[in-house]
């Protein structure tokens, strides 16, 4: 199904909409990209949701988007006595740093809220149901007025739009969902999984070959006593013009090759690519030949290089490097 307009509709899966035949019908209704909500649910809930995606695809021929969405850092209150306390337009309200507080203070156990706050900063509970304004902060507590009140409970988020806090914004949560969801993005067998994830390889085998192709002209070029610089601009402007001969040509010629793309993902892809044609009984001599460099650059210290610089590998063969750098 193709869809011919700019905007993009993106769904975020529950419990109640998580079944294969509503991820059809929310698929039908127009979504283009359905996202996970990593804050919720387990990494097996996740894992059937995104192989029931993958099965809509398969069954639309269509590629579908998947978005993680990370948790990030949460400041959340401690538990209440009684479970819950309204909060008055007007009135003043204790915030103690402990697990667990007594009478009307309300518990909010993140030292380093404490440490960064200043009278004036707010303070919103709830998704900013209830608005607060710091007006005295001392060691251990923050006084605050009540600006739009509520009844706040239990366990309930606390965002702190003015104050900068000292946290990572990847938790040690966020990491493990992270290295799961890249596990999902990888399980990728040609032709039994979803059209999106062999898409996505089949992109990698063109981008390492055209790479390839630019590094060889590049080095060609100034082994002949050309200017790869200007050569470059040359070919810019006829048909063999590019993306990667745009970016990745000038870095090879810059020698700038700081990430970007690592190279130690690009063999990653290119392990998928070719594993999947093993199992298809299909040849992919010049993909192996782009892993052939890859790994060349990795066993001389690359895999964390821009994936530009393959020139590096061609040009130990080469014994010459472009612009006569050695």
């Amino acid at each position: 199904m193709s869809r011919n307009r700019r905007a993009k509709i993106v769904a975020t899966l529950g419990p109640a909409s998580s079944s294969p035949e509503m991820i059809r019908k929310l698929y039908d209704a127009g979504v283009d990209m359905f996202r996970l909500n990593f804050s919720h649910g387990t990494h097996e809930d996740h894992r059937a949701r995104y192989e029931a995606i993958r099965a809509v695809e398969r069954e639309v021929g269509t590629p579908i988007a998947i978005l993680q969405d990370l948790q990030g850092p949460k400041i959340r209150l401690g538990p209440l006595e009684g479970g819950k306390r309204e909060l008055t337009n007007g009135s003043t309200v204790r915030f103690v740093c402990e697990k667990t507080a007594k009478g009307n203070d309300l518990p909010l156990p993140h030292k380093e809220v404490f440490d960064a706050i200043v009278p004036g900063n707010q303070l919103l509970i709830d998704d900013g149901k209830v608005r607060l304004s710091a007006t005295g902060v001392g060691e251990g507590y923050i006084d605050a007025r009540v600006i739009a009140g509520g009844i706040v409970s239990d366990r309930k988020g606390v965002n702190l739009p003015d104050t900068i806090l000292a946290l990572s914004p990847i938790t040690e949560k966020d990491r493990v969902d992270l290295a799961f969801g890249l596990e999902l993005k990888n399980i990728t067998h040609v032709g039994a999984n979803g059209d999106g994830q062999t898409t996505k390889v089949a992109n990698q085998i063109i981008v390492a070959l055209n790479i390839e192709a630019v590094a060889e002209a590049l080095i060609f070029a100034s082994k002949a006593g050309a200017d790869p610089a200007k050569v470059r601009q040359a070919l810019m402007g006829g048909f063999a013009s590019s993306r990667i001969l745009e970016v990745h040509g000038e870095r090879m010629i810059k020698r700038t090759f700081d990430p970007g793309f690592r190279i130690e993902l690009h063999q990653k892809d290119l392990n998928l690519a070719l594993q999947g044609a093993k199992a298809l009984g299909v040849a992919l001599p010049n993909t192996a030949m782009a892993q052939e460099l890859f790994n060349t650059c990795a066993a001389n210290g690359g895999k964390a290089w821009d994936h530009s610089g393959m020139v590096k590998a061609l040009e130990l063969m080469a014994n010459h490097a472009v612009a006569g750098k050695k």
